[in-house]
C-alpha cells in the first residue's frame, strides 16, 4: 500500500490495516487483526472488551510505544513509522500524554520532580514553576514534597495526571486508570480526568471495564479477539451489552 498523506485537520488519530503479530514459546500470536480507526480532535473514545482482545496493544501502537507488523499509523500529521527512537519519544513528549492504573511514578523523585521530570526532557524553560502549578490544579499543592510511597493511590494516580498534562498533550491515552482505586477514590480521579481533557481540548482514548466510565465518552469501540467489533455512540445499555 502506498504511504497515506498526513491525516486531515478532522483526523487526531487515523489507523489503516494495523496488524500486530507477536512470537511466543507455542509460536506467533497475533494480537491485532487489520484494525481502521478515525478519531477527530477532541473527541473521547472509550475501548471496552475482554481480557487480552488487544485493547491495551491498541494504545501503546498509537502512542508509538509499539510498532505495528503492518499497517499505517498517523498521529495528527505525524507518520509513526518514519520516526525513529529518538524522534518517537520526542513526539510523545510534546503530544501524548499517558496514564495508566499503576501509576508508574518514580519511587526516588518527589511529587514534584516526577512532574517536572517529562518538562525539562522536553525542555520547557522553567519546569518547576509548571509542574507545582499542575500539582495544585490537582489539589496536590501540599504534597509536592512527598515520595510516592508516602501518597495514596488516589493521589499517586492525581501526580500521573498532572504529569501527562503538564505538557498540554494532544492526546490523552488512558489505560484502565482507575483499576486500582476503590470506588470513591476512583470516582473523584475519573471526575478530574476528564475535567482536564475538557481544560486541554485533548483528545482522550480511554481503555475501561468499566460501564458508567465508558458511557462518559461519546464513544465506544467494543474489541474482541484483537478485530473492532463495533463503534457506536455511547449509550449505557449498548456499553453494557458488549461489556
Amino acid at each position: 500500500m502506498p504511504p497515506l498523506e498526513p491525516a486531515a485537520n478532522s483526523e487526531m488519530i487515523r489507523l489503516v490495516d494495523i496488524h500486530l503479530k507477536l512470537e511466543s514459546a507455542a509460536g506467533p500470536v497475533n494480537i491485532l487483526r487489520g484494525i481502521d480507526l478515525t478519531v477527530a480532535p477532541g473527541e473521547r473514545v472509550a475501548i471496552v472488551g475482554p481480557s487480552g482482545s488487544g485493547k491495551s496493544t491498541l494504545l501503546m501502537v498509537i502512542g508509538g510505544l509499539e510498532r505495528p507488523t503492518s499497517g499505517q499509523v498517523w498521529v495528527g500529521d505525524k507518520d509513526l513509522a518514519q520516526l525513529d527512537e529518538d524522534r518517537l519519544a520526542r513526539f510523545r513528549r510534546g503530544t501524548v500524554g499517558i496514564v495508566c492504573q499503576s501509576f508508574h511514578l518514580i519511587p526516588t523523585m518527589s511529587a514534584l520532580e516526577n512532574v517536572a521530570t517529562p518538562l525539562e526532557l522536553a525542555g520547557h524553560a522553567d519546569p518547576f514553576s509548571r509542574a507545582a502549578e499542575e500539582l495544585d490544579r490537582v489539589g496536590l499543592a501540599m504534597r509536592a514534597e512527598h515520595y510516592p510511597s508516602q501518597l495514596s493511590g488516589g493521589e499517586q494516580q492525581r501526580v500521573a495526571l498532572a504529569r501527562a498534562f503538564a505538557i498540554g498533550p494532544r492526546l490523552l491515552l488512558a489505560d484502565e486508570p482507575t483499576g486500582n482505586l476503590d470506588g470513591e477514590t476512583g470516582r473523584a480521579v475519573t471526575a478530574l480526568m476528564f475535567d482536564l481533557v475538557e481544560r486541554y481540548a485533548t483528545t482522550l482514548l480511554l481503555v475501561t471495564h468499566e460501564i458508567d466510565l465508558a458511557e462518559r465518552c461519546g464513544r465506544v469501540l467494543h474489541i474482541g479477539d484483537g478485530r473492532i467489533l463495533s463503534d457506536r455512540p455511547a449509550d449505557l445499555r449498548g456499553a453494557a451489552a458488549l461489556a
